[in-house]
Formats: structure tokens, C-alpha cells, sequence
């Protein structure tokens, strides 16, 4: 396996462009700082829990954030919601986690230190203001770039696997 040196998530770098003069903030400046330290998962452990009997949908869901960098494939199961677009959306996503008997919720992005780390603090801390005790918001390890270096099995489970993106 070849180890590839570590870029960042441009999709999740700040933006401090200059506008007319005036700086642009980053997306997610519009929103609440997450009161919790998001909890992570290893791609090991998702891995186990992608071969186990229960598939993702059914206890677990993996939810991918990439919006612009969203290339070279995703995690056999996984939904897609951006980012720059989910905050707004967290209460009716929890609805519909607990409803359908989620109690364990995945977030990665690219890299998983900027939007996945984010997206799984802000879900935590939904889960913890509906004291509900059942559910968990993780945040990937090293994201999805991680998952696909990793090669083997992990790549395996990915849908519309291109491994072009990854060299």
C-alpha cells in the first residue's frame, strides 16, 4: 500500500476572500459553536459494523458531507448531505433517525477534521438536548480518505470506486 501525504479538506478551508473590502467568514460561522468534543469511530469498526448483520438504514447510518470534493466514491450506504446545508436540518434528521431505530449516526468528509468533526458535535449535542441516551453521533477517523488509502476490503465496501481520485 502506498502512503499518501496528508492535504487538506480544501472544501472545508476557510474562505477569507475579500469581497468589496470586507473579509467572507466560512460557511459554518453562521452557526453555533458545538458545545461537545465530537467521539470517533474507527474505519475498522465500521467495517465490522458494514459486514454485520444489521446493513446501514437499519441501527446505523453513514452520512457523507462532502458537497464540492464529493468524487472517487462513498461508503456502500451511505447518504450524502452537504455540509454548508445541514445545521438547519438537524432536528428533522433526529426525528427520523429515532423513528426508524437509529442509534448510531457516522459523519465523515474528506478528512473528517473540519465538517465531519463539526457535523458530529452539533448532532451530539441535539441528541443530548432531547436527553435521549440511546443515540450516538460519531465522527469517522480520518474520514473518507482514510477509508479509501486503506485499499483492500475498505475500498470494497465503497460505491463507484475510482481509483484515479485517490492516487
Amino acid at each position: 500500500m502506498t502512503e499518501h501525504p496528508a492535504q487538506p479538506d480544501l472544501a472545508q478551508a476557510p474562505t477569507h476572500a475579500k469581497t468589496n473590502g470586507v473579509s467572507e467568514q466560512p460557511w459554518h460561522a453562521a452557526y453555533p459553536k458545538a458545545r461537545s468534543e465530537p467521539a470517533t469511530i474507527s474505519r475498522q469498526e465500521v467495517l465490522r459494523l458494514l459486514k454485520s448483520d444489521t446493513g446501514p438504514g437499519e441501527t446505523f447510518v453513514l452520512v457523507d458531507l462532502r458537497r464540492t470534493d464529493y468524487e472517487g466514491g462513498t461508503i456502500m450506504g451511505s447518504i450524502n448531505l452537504p455540509a454548508q446545508s445541514l445545521h438547519p436540518t438537524i432536528p428533522s434528521l433526529y426525528s427520523l433517525f429515532e423513528a426508524a431505530g437509529v442509534n448510531l449516526v457516522i459523519w465523515y468528509c474528506g478528512s473528517s477534521r473540519g465538517r465531519g468533526n463539526r457535523a458530529a458535535a452539533w448532532f451530539a449535542d441535539y441528541i443530548s438536548e432531547q436527553n435521549n441516551t440511546d443515540m450516538r453521533s460519531l465522527v469517522l477517523a480520518d474520514g473518507i480518505k482514510g477509508w479509501a488509502a486503506e485499499g483492500g476490503e475498505f475500498v470494497q465496501y465503497m460505491q463507484e470506486y475510482d481509483a484515479s481520485k485517490w492516487e
